[in-house]
């Protein structure tokens, strides 16, 4: 139906009323409007279209013609008004949960829980941003995000965010797979003596760097560090190839790792890396939920 200046919706739902019914008197009751009114208002309709809708009858109300196509016609308006409504209603209704996560330490666990959240709560919109560990820490103290996921200890306390460990992540040694120490099945810390290696920037990731000083001391090793990367570990892998060198990285990165670079794991093995989670409950109560999620995930992956 196309549009006519002056018809407005509460004329099409008061005229499909009257039709419906076959009386102004029984619409009026439905409508909650006095009679004169809801006949006042049919008759604008009609002189707004030029054209009588209705035939007065002494006890009942019949359609024209014209009524009759209009009648079809308005249904269908009132009803795509009506759908539009309520879409418009479920998304306003729609909650959102927002997640800052670090691939590495997700790595084989959160696309199994993102399943099954959805299946539990179809209602809530999952929001998720790969960010560097300080950016985590930012949004999540202005209140951006709802959990965080995260290698590295915010620097900062952030109001209202619980933390407890998530996972214990073993490193491991990357390498291409045809460098020099791919052929070993275990990688002795000492041969990482003089090994050129690619790190993570300082700036991005404040902790890596200090954090492979540190466990690489107590065998009086000094890293050499021929390049790091700002923007993670994927692209920490091109880098590799480029250089013909290796990186100490969590072992579940392996799971994205392009199948020309292998890893192998370190004896003695250096302490585990302890990936942190925090959460608020404050804007989505969902948060809560997710975690738990997360966590059977993590408690599934030591089974296998």
């Amino acid at each position: 139906m196309s549009e006519v200046p002056g018809v407005e919706l509460r004329h099409l739902r008061y005229f499909i009323a009257v039709a419906k019914h076959g009386s102004f008197n029984r619409a009026a009751q439905v409508l909650h409007l006095t009679q004169p009114a809801l006949s006042r208002q049919v008759k604008d309709l009609e002189e707004e279209l030029a054209t009588p809708l209705l035939v007065r009858g002494k006890n009942a109300v019949t359609l024209t013609d014209a009524g009759r196509l209009f009648y079809e016609e308005a249904r269908e308006v009132i009803a795509r008004a009506d759908l539009a409504v309520q879409r418009v209603r479920d998304e306003a209704r729609t909650e959102v949960l927002r997640i800052g996560y670090a691939p590495s330490v997700t790595a084989g666990i959160l696309p199994r829980a993102l399943q099954k959240f959805h299946a539990e709560q179809p209602r809530v919109r999952v929001e998720l941003a790969d960010l560097f560990p300080q950016e985590m820490a930012r949004k999540a103290g202005n209140e951006e995000l709802d959990i965080v996921i995260t290698l590295e200890t915010p620097g900062a306390v952030i109001p209202n965010f619980h933390w407890e460990e998530l996972r214990r992540i073993q490193l491991v040694l990357v390498m291409p797979a045809d460098h020099e120490l791919a052929k070993l099945k275990h990688i002795s810390p000492q041969r990482l003596r003089g090994l050129a290696l690619v790190g993570l920037d300082q700036e991005s990731f404040p902790e890596y760097l200090p954090h492979i000083r540190k466990i690489l001391k107590p065998f009086g090793i000094r890293p050499r560090f021929v390049a790091t990367e700002r923007d993670g570990v994927a692209t920490m892998f091109a880098t590799l190839e480029a250089y013909h060198a290796a990186a100490i990285l969590a072992d579940s990165a392996v799971s994205f790792m392009p199948r020309s670079l292998v890893c192998r794991p370190f004896r003695p093995a250096f302490d585990p890396v302890i990936a942190k989670i925090g959460w608020s409950g404050i804007h989505s109560p969902h948060a809560k939920s997710f975690v738990s999620l997360l966590r059977k995930e993590v408690q599934r992956l030591r089974r296998m």
